[in-house]
């Protein structure tokens, strides 16, 4: 339940509540700044008014869970066979994705609005098994 305001353009952020209300800020890449923009504008321009869900349906009323869920399932059916696919799949990825380009294990924790590290760790199994494939493939006895 993404609100306009919870969006910052100019600091390229989002303020999210998460579980248990918790608050946390996740930024977006400054590529994106002009095409949240953009959606924006456009929003207004179809619904008139820049208030409310960030996500709409197309009769302009709050997009619901299981719309979104849909529009992900959909679009990773284009990129991607694999079984599972879902909101919650992106922020598989995209946690997984950010260890195994040398992201500190903490910084992945407070993106994700983990707790405890341990809920976190498990983001790091992807990661050690790319190392050991690479190991078994670049390595003379591996």
């Amino acid at each position: 339940t993404l609100q306009v305001p919870q969006l910052d353009t100019d600091q390229c952020q989002i303020r999210v509540t998460g579980k248990r209300n918790k608050q946390r800020i996740i930024p977006f890449p400054m590529s994106m700044r002009s095409q949240i923009n953009q959606y924006l504008n456009l929003r207004e321009e179809h619904f008139g008014t820049r208030e409310g869900m960030v996500i709409l349906t197309d009769k302009g009323e709050p997009a619901y869970e299981k719309l979104i869920y849909r529009i992900v399932n959909n679009y990773l059916s284009m990129v991607t066979l694999a079984d599972k696919r879902s909101p919650h799949v992106l922020r598989h990825t995209y946690a997984t994705h950010l260890l195994n380009k040398g992201a500190d294990l903490n910084a992945v924790k407070e993106l994700l609005g983990h707790s405890n590290l341990a809920a976190t760790e498990v983001y790091t199994h992807n990661t050690f098994e790319k190392l050991h494939n690479v190991y078994q493939q670049a390595h003379p006895r591996g």
